[in-house]
């Protein structure tokens, strides 16, 4: 519209100045070009502005939705603060008592591992002093080793007895010697004899009747003379039988039924030890 104007103002210019020159002329008509460009270039720059004005009005109207939402979670979360701090009492004595809980758990668990490590020593320094002892014995007649925290020494049968007897020979005396000066060192362990036969069945008037029978009263002969010829305390022994249920190997060939024919002689800390260690547990309530 704004052109239409210029150009019709020209126009009545020239009409009413036809008797301008020519050098009037061209310099009116560069004029209105110039004039013409520059109505162009603000058209354009107005359309800019309105497109510019309308992203705004976008951006400001999302800004206003993020603004609600925003509004919306802090309030959300004042309520939940809010009461958190209504429960902070009762949570705070739960929140004590479970801290204490696990500072017992822990101090527990330190105790205990440390006791383990004790008793570790202890058995690997006790095994060793052992194989020193029973170096100068047949390896297939004495066995040493620590096994799941405890000493175990096993005795072949043909060292200790004469075939399906009890009696302990006396060549035996000698290791039973060295095993017991062991113990007695070791004062604070328990002793458990064990007797072990194999599968053959053993069937007498007489005793043994049988393989339990064997079993049982080998092992109590070791534990009478362990107490009677070489001090150790009874009240840290205890002596049973296994018969032929606790096999360490086949009874199908010679060599295996002669390894089952066993008597094991376990040194481990005493019971009540174990079960003080046990007490200072932490108790669940």
């Amino acid at each position: 519209m704004t052109v239409k104007i210029l150009a019709g103002a020209f126009v009545a210019a020239i009409t009413m100045t036809s008797c301008v020159s020519k050098k009037q002329y061209d310099a009116m008509k560069l004029n209105y070009d110039q004039c013409i460009t520059n109505i162009g270039e603000r058209q354009r720059e107005i359309q800019d502005l309105k497109s510019q004005n309308s992203e705004l009005s976008g951006q400001v109207r999302g800004l206003t939705s993020e603004n609600n939402l925003l509004k919306s979670q802090h309030d959300a979360l004042k309520s939940s603060l809010d009461a958190c701090l209504a429960n902070t009492g009762a949570s705070s004595v739960n929140i004590d008592k479970l801290i204490g809980e696990i500072n017992a758990s822990n101090d527990y668990i330190k105790r205990l591992i440390s006791t383990n490590s004790r008793n570790d020593s202890l058995n690997m320094a006790l095994s060793n002093k052992l194989k020193r002892s029973l170096d100068n014995i047949a390896d297939e007649d004495v066995d040493v080793k620590v096994l799941k925290g405890v000493v175990m020494i096993s005795l072949s049968d043909k060292m200790l007895y004469q075939v399906g007897k009890y009696e302990v020979l006396p060549a035996a005396q000698e290791v039973l010697g060295k095993v017991a000066k062991v113990i007695n060192d070791y004062d604070t362990y328990s002793v458990l004899i064990e007797g072990n036969t194999d599968n053959t069945p053993l069937n007498s008037t007489n005793v043994p009747r049988d393989n339990w029978d064997l079993s049982a009263l080998r092992a109590t002969a070791v534990a009478k003379i362990l107490q009677s010829q070489f001090g150790v305390n009874p009240n840290r022994i205890t002596a049973g039988g296994r018969s032929e249920y606790n096999p360490k190997t086949t009874n199908a060939s010679v060599s295996g039924r002669s390894e089952n024919r066993r008597t094991e002689i376990i040194i481990m800390p005493k019971l009540d030890e174990f079960m003080k260690l046990m007490d200072i547990a932490p108790v669940k309530k």
